[in-house]
C-alpha cells in the first residue's frame, strides 16, 4: 500500500469537504476517544495515563478502518501530566474510580470555586498574572497560594508540570507523522480554543457561580469575557495549522440554551465570540465549532459569520434542521446518534448513515461523524456498519473524478474587511507575555551588545511561560 499516496487522497479529500465543496466521497472522520483503547485491547486509564498506548490505539483504528482523518489523540487530557502538577479537577481511571471508565471533570462546590465572585477586576487587569498567582494554586494540590512558604512541592509541580507538558506536545509530531507513514491518515485538527464565557463557566467561576454572577455583576462578566478574548484568540492562533488547512478545534461548552438564556447569548458570549472567530477566518484559519449539546436556538447567530469561515458539528441537534440553516454557508459534520452507534443494530445504522448521505451530503460540505466523542460504549459491529455505510452512499461520482486538492484559505473575498479584535480593549499585560521585556530591561546591567537579540531570546522564552499557564487552562 502506497501511504503517501493514500494521505493525499484523504487530505485533498477532508479539505475539499470543509472548504464547502464537493469531493469524489463524503470524508469520514470520527472523533473516537476511549473507542480505541476498547478496540485495541486496552482499559481506559491505559490510554489516559500512558499517552504512548493511547498514540499506538489511534493509529491501530487509522490502520484497520478507512478513515480520512482522525484526531492524534481523542483521550487528549493525559493524566499523568494532571498527575504531575496535582489538578485537583480531574477523576483518573484507576485512581479512586474504576479503571475502565473515562476520566471525568470534577467541578468544585460554589463556595470554593476556583475564582470567587469578588475577584473579577484582579482577572480584567492581567488575565495571565491572575491564572499564575491566584487560579493555579487554587487548582494545583501542589502549589502555595502567594504569601505562603514555598516549598519542595511546590518548586516540583511546576517543573514537572512544564516538563511534561513539553514531552507530551513534543510527541506529538511523532505521532502525526506515524499516522502519515503508517496509516495514510491525516490528523483532523490543529490548534485549541475556548470561548472567553465557556472558560469563565469551566475553570473559573463554574456554571453556578457564573449563573449567579449574569444576575448580580452582568457587567463584570462582560469585562472579563473581553479580557480574557485577545489572550483566547492568541493560543488559537499560535496553535493554529501553519498550511491553514486544518481548522482550528473550538470546543463549545455553556453558553447555549437552556445552560444562558437567549438574551445572556445575545449580550455576552455572542459579542466575545463573533471576534475572535472573525479574527481567525481573517488570518486564514476555519475554526471547527464542536457544538456540545443542541445550539439550535443560535443557528441565526451563527449564519452570519463569512461564508466557509466554520465547519459546524452537529451534537443534540437535528443534522436535517442544522443542514437547511447552515448547509448553504458552512460544511457539516456529525450528526449520527451516539445511542444509536452504541446500541443500535448495524442495520439501524446503516439505514441512518444512507439517509444523512443522500439529504445532508447530496451536494458535498459533510464530513461523516458521530453526534459527540466516542467513548468505549461505543459497539465496533457498528463502527464497521458507519464505516461501511458512508463509502457505499457517500460517492459523488466514477472513478474517474478527480477533484483538485483546495488552496489553504488566503486571500478569500469574505476575509476582506473583517473587524475582527482590531481596536479591542487591552488589558496590561498583551497576548503571549507573562513579564514584557520593557519591564525586564531595566533590571538589567548596560547592554553593550545586540539589544535586539537580547529582546528576542527573551520574549521567546517568555512566551514560553505564557504558554504553559494558557494550555493548563484551556487543555488539561
Amino acid at each position: 500500500m502506497d501511504t503517501e499516496k493514500l494521505y493525499q487522497e484523504r487530505l485533498r479529500r477532508y479539505v475539499a469537504a470543509m472548504c464547502h465543496e464537493k469531493p469524489d466521497m463524503i470524508p469520514i472522520r470520527p472523533f473516537v476517544a476511549e473507542f480505541t483503547a476498547k478496540y485495541a485491547g486496552y482499559t481506559c486509564q491505559e490510554v489516559t495515563h500512558d499517552f504512548e498506548k493511547a498514540f499506538e490505539a489511534a493509529r491501530k483504528c487509522a490502520r484497520d478502518f478507512d478513515w480520512d482523518a482522525i484526531v492524534p489523540n481523542m483521550v487528549y487530557v493525559w493524566t499523568g501530566l494532571t498527575q504531575a502538577m496535582g489538578l485537583r479537577y480531574y477523576g483518573v481511571p484507576g485512581i479512586g474510580m474504576p479503571a475502565d471508565t473515562g476520566f471525568n471533570y470534577i467541578e468544585p462546590p460554589e463556595d470554593q470555586a476556583f475564582m470567587r465572585a469578588d475577584e473579577y477586576d484582579a482577572l480584567i487587569e492581567d488575565p495571565t498574572g491572575f491564572l499564575y498567582n491566584v487560579w493555579f494554586p487554587r487548582v494545583c494540590a501542589e502549589a502555595c497560594r502567594i504569601g505562603d512558604p514555598c516549598t519542595y512541592r511546590n518548586n516540583l509541580a511546576y517543573v514537572k508540570g512544564g516538563m511534561a507538558m513539553l514531552h507530551y506536545f513534543h510527541s506529538f509530531g511523532r505521532q502525526i507523522a506515524l499516522m502519515r507513514s503508517e496509516c495514510g491518515t491525516p490528523s483532523a485538527i490543529a490548534g485549541i480554543f475556548k470561548a472567553p464565557f465557556d472558560i469563565i463557566a469551566d475553570k473559573l467561576r463554574g456554571y453556578v457561580g457564573l449563573t449567579m454572577d449574569m444576575h448580580e455583576q452582568p457587567d463584570k462578566v462582560l469585562k472579563a469575557c473581553e479580557a480574557l478574548a485577545p489572550h483566547l484568540c492568541h493560543v488559537g492562533l499560535t496553535t493554529a495549522d501553519p498550511e491553514k488547512k486544518l481548522p482550528i478545534g473550538f470546543w463549545m461548552h455553556r453558553g447555549c440554551v437552556p445552560f444562558v438564556t437567549p438574551a445572556q447569548f445575545k449580550s455576552h458570549y455572542w459579542p466575545t465570540l463573533k471576534p475572535i472567530i472573525e479574527e481567525f477566518w481573517k488570518n486564514g484559519y476555519q475554526t471547527l465549532f464542536y457544538a456540545e449539546g443542541n445550539w439550535n436556538a443560535h443557528l441565526d447567530d451563527f449564519v452570519t459569520l463569512p461564508e466557509r469561515s466554520i465547519v459546524y458539528h452537529v451534537d443534540r441537534a437535528d443534522i436535517f434542521e442544522v443542514h437547511r440553516k447552515l448547509g448553504h454557508k458552512f460544511c457539516l459534520s456529525g450528526g449520527i446518534p451516539n445511542v444509536l452507534l452504541s446500541y443500535g443494530k448495524p442495520a439501524e445504522v446503516r439505514e441512518y448513515c444512507r439517509k444523512v448521505a443522500q439529504e445532508v451530503a447530496r451536494d458535498g460540505g459533510y464530513i461523516a461523524d458521530a453526534s459527540a466523542i466516542m467513548q468505549n460504549d461505543t459497539s465496533i459491529e457498528n463502527m464497521r456498519a458507519f464505516t461501511e455505510a458512508f463509502r457505499e452512499f457517500g460517492q459523488y461520482s466514477g472513478p474517474s473524478y478527480v477533484p483538485s486538492l483546495p488552496e489553504p484559505h488566503r486571500n478569500d473575498p469574505s476575509q476582506h474587511n473583517l473587524q475582527g479584535l482590531d481596536g479591542w480593549p487591552v488589558t496590561r499585560r498583551r497576548p503571549g507575555v507573562c513579564f514584557p521585556w520593557e519591564d525586564k530591561v531595566k533590571e538589567l546591567p548596560e547592554i553593550t551588545g545586540d539589544v535586539d537579540l537580547v529582546k528576542r531570546i527573551w520574549e521567546m522564552t517568555d512566551s514560553f511561560g505564557n504558554m504553559f499557564i494558557w494550555q493548563v487552562l484551556l487543555s488539561f
